[in-house]
């Protein structure tokens, strides 16, 4: 004879039971770039290497070595590319996580709150440990680095990822609506930190009129703050990371109240567009 099933009792009880389908989930999200795991994370790390190898090249054909700080160059680099591939890809794993009308969501303990953490903390745990491979990699078979101050730093990355989150909660909830809007912008966006971000140059060096077009963007923050705990010889001045971090806030915000007034929505508006 069928039994009902028990649900777990206590807020304990029911943590457990939420982290442990978080974790489901991450996996799943992880494994949904390739079927092995470790093919995704070596993927992901294949990219950021192109990344720092172009810009390597790109910096000294154009003579530009000269215009970084004074340190290990790869490391200049490698500060904001690492930061910016983990906003991008934080974006973009949010704003592609399960919506409400996803399949997914007809499991009962499937919530969207759940989809949106585990796209989140997959795409922060495949760029922390490609971060620390690749780091471990040069230290030991190239040059020894030597970070200034390593805890602040990650909490660069960390705010990075989160204002990436951020704002990829804000495409969620508006995805459902405007599709196609929400595609090109993603694209536009990623494209248009590629130079808005400010990994190619120092904010200290920049002239005025040049500072004003960067000095909306969390993420050109987030890169100038954490060079200033990678590096001993660099202090920024024109640059803070309350700014990003209140940005995110704000974001975090607006998107989970649109995504609460997407999901009770969602149905009627399906079935309008039908």
């Amino acid at each position: 004879m069928l039994q009902p099933t028990r649900k777990p009792t206590g807020s304990f009880v029911s943590a457990l039971a939420m982290l442990e389908l978080i974790y489901h989930s991450i996996v799943r999200s992880i494994r949904k770039q390739h079927n092995n795991a470790f093919m995704a994370i070596a993927m992901n790390m294949l990219q950021t290497v192109l990344f720092v190898m172009a810009f390597y090249i790109m910096f000294s054909i154009l003579g530009m070595r000269g215009a970084a700080l004074r340190g290990d160059f790869l490391l200049y680099i490698m500060s904001g590319i690492f930061l910016y591939l983990t906003h991008v890809k934080s974006l973009s794993a949010v704003a592609g996580s399960e919506g409400p009308a996803s399949p997914m969501m007809q499991h009962a303990p499937m919530t969207t709150i759940i989809a949106i953490a585990s796209a989140a903390l997959g795409a922060l745990y495949i760029q922390v440990l490609s971060l620390a491979v690749i780091l471990f990699a040069y230290h030991v078979a190239f040059v020894p680095i030597s970070i200034e101050q390593p805890i602040e730093a990650f909490g660069m990355l960390l705010l990075a990822w989160f204002t990436g989150c951020a704002l990829g909660l804000v495409l969620l909830a508006i995805k459902p609506w405007f599709p196609t809007f929400v595609s090109i912008f993603t694209q536009i966006y990623q494209r248009a930190n590629m130079i808005a971000s400010g990994k190619m140059f120092v904010a200290n060096m920049m002239p005025g009129y040049m500072l004003k077009m960067f000095d909306w963007n969390p993420l050109f923050h987030c890169i100038d703050q954490a060079r200033g705990f990678v590096f001993l010889n660099y202090y920024p001045r024109y640059s803070n990371w309350e700014y990003a971090m209140w940005v995110g806030i704000i974001l975090v915000m607006i998107g989970l109240m649109g995504e609460f007034y997407t999901r009770k929505h969602a149905s009627v508006s399906w079935n309008a567009r039908r």
